[in-house]
């Protein structure tokens, strides 16, 4: 049986695993990697870390191989900026997603008279998170760097040019970074002049399955892997995740919780949103992935912890989210009467603004930690329930949601969130969504399968999730509430932005 390996380069870490062609996980290996945030907004990683990252995940990964490796198959995190060198020696540390330090350019690019237009050419909502932003930021920053680059690369592009000598951009990668034309499939060349970039110094563009190959001898060796193996250059996290969890017919919609959040859905043709809120992303021919990303996901849950529960990590010296959420499973849907806005690292969608502001309403002295730690798994989903409303109003309900992410190891947190959607949520077998995807990509390019609907039969269910039709009544009534403050409290945001 055919085997293939997926990498998943991560905000975090970078997975490797190594898949047969039923979608079983053979093999797998995960190498972290520090997050550098040393000045306010900043988020950055080193490349060379990232890359060893990759080797050290290969070399395990393809020891365990049971017969030779058909091909290589990548997904990379969204948003990712290296300026290069003419050697492709990097000039700075990767600037990743989450770095906000590009928040006043992104604020003059929104009240350009032609950013709509913008964002209707390449599908991204403008935001600190893209390149667009961070090149506009750079340019007026830091200028003599930005002159000093001979390229502006994402992650992905510098790893498959050290593994094999050749700087690619897919346009499932490229399509994140609010510098590509979604309909020409091309750079777009008004986006370059805002980001003060040329064409010929960005990566080439290609299709998400196209193949690679020059291995050199001594990676190959090292690698156990024949020089001619294929790298099939593959596409984004996000999008690879809706392959991965098997949300690829209509109505099937992948809700992601990790670190941060998104709500994805899969189209035959790109579909943009009249106000701008939500991402449109290439996955493959007539494969376009509609949906919007939010900061705040586990994160939030870390936050509760480290905040609210102290006492018990210093106690027991690790984690202690079962404890957390097992309290918030004993409180009644609604938190007698509690919400929270989770919005404590900004918000992308569904508010995009760099500013917003985490916040509980409705707390009284009757509410405790517990009710607390339930407002806080409530909002995230009503975070995600808000930026669903604007997906589906593009591409119509939702009949099931495909979950993913770690928050898929928590049964109230699940639960919440079928209540809340008021829709069954399918938790696939296997947690790694992305490297999956991009396993399945992989194998389509190779001509393993005849079409990427085989991920129907390669992605396997583990359990489901039924909504509680009494909380679900409950979510109900809550839910405008939550929506009305987000609204009326928005514009305050900046005003608190002052006093950081």
């Amino acid at each position: 049986m055919t085997e293939i390996i997926g990498v998943d380069i991560g905000t975090t870490s970078t997975k490797v695993v190594l898949y047969d062609q039923a979608g079983t996980m053979i093999a797998s290996a995960n190498h972290g990697y520090p997050l550098y945030q040393t000045t306010p907004g900043m988020a950055e990683e080193s490349p060379t870390a990232i890359y060893e990252a990759v080797i050290a995940g290969l070399t395990e990964v393809t020891a365990k191989a049971t017969q030779p490796v058909a091909g290589i198959s990548f997904s990379a995190a969204m948003h990712s900026l290296i300026l290069l060198d003419d050697h492709f020696t990097p000039l700075t540390r990767m600037l990743t997603w989450a770095d906000n330090r590009a928040a006043a350019a992104a604020a003059q690019l929104r009240a350009r008279p032609d950013a709509h237009d913008l964002y209707l050419r390449t599908g991204t909502p403008i935001h600190p998170m893209t390149p667009l932003s961070k090149l506009v930021w750079l340019a007026t920053t830091q200028p003599k760097l930005q002159a000093q680059a001979r390229w502006f690369v994402d992650i992905k592009a510098y790893i498959l040019q050290r593994l094999c000598g050749q700087l690619v951009t897919d346009y499932s990668i490229a399509n994140a970074t609010g510098l590509f034309n979604l309909h020409q499939l091309t750079w777009d060349q008004q986006a370059l002049a805002l980001a003060q970039v040329r064409a010929d110094q960005l990566p080439q563009l290609v299709d998400t399955t196209t193949q690679l190959t020059g291995l050199t001898p001594a990676l190959a060796d090292q690698l156990k892997l024949a020089p001619e193996t294929p790298l099939i250059v593959g596409a984004s996290d996000g999008c690879l995740a809706n392959l991965g969890v098997n949300a690829i017919d209509p109505g099937i919609a992948a809700v992601t919780i990790g670190t941060s959040g998104a709500v994805r859905v899969i189209t035959d043709q790109p579909q943009l949103d009249p106000e701008g809120r939500l991402f449109c992303y290439y996955l493959a021919p007539k494969r376009w992935v509609i949906g919007g990303p939010v900061n705040n996901g586990g994160n939030v849950l870390h936050w509760v912890q480290e905040t609210l529960f102290a006492a018990e990590k210093a106690t027991t010296g690790h984690d202690n989210y079962d404890l957390i959420t097992g309290l918030a499973a004993k409180v009644p849907a609604g938190s007698h009467g509690l919400l929270m806005h989770p919005y404590l690292n900004g918000e992308r969608a569904p508010l995009w603004d760099a500013n917003a502001r985490g916040a509980y309403f409705g707390l009284t002295a009757r509410h405790t930690r517990a009710e607390m730690a339930r407002a806080a798994l409530e909002g995230i989903c009503f975070n995600l329930a808000h930026v669903a409303k604007m997906v589906q109003a593009l591409t119509g309900p939702f009949t099931n949601l495909q979950a993913s992410g770690g928050f898929t190891r928590s049964e109230t947190w699940l639960q919440i969130l079928a209540d809340t959607f008021d829709t069954t949520v399918t938790i696939p077998a296997s947690f790694e969504s992305s490297s999956l995807g991009a396993a399945i990509l992989g194998f389509d390019s190779l001509g393993v399968i005849s079409d990427l609907s085989a991920a129907q039969t390669m992605v396997q269910p583990d359990q489901q999730r039924q909504p509680n039709a009494t909380n679900v009544a409950v979510y109900r009534d809550l839910y405008p509430i939550y929506e009305q403050l987000a609204t009326a409290y928005q514009p305050i945001y900046q005003q608190l932005a002052k006093f950081n």
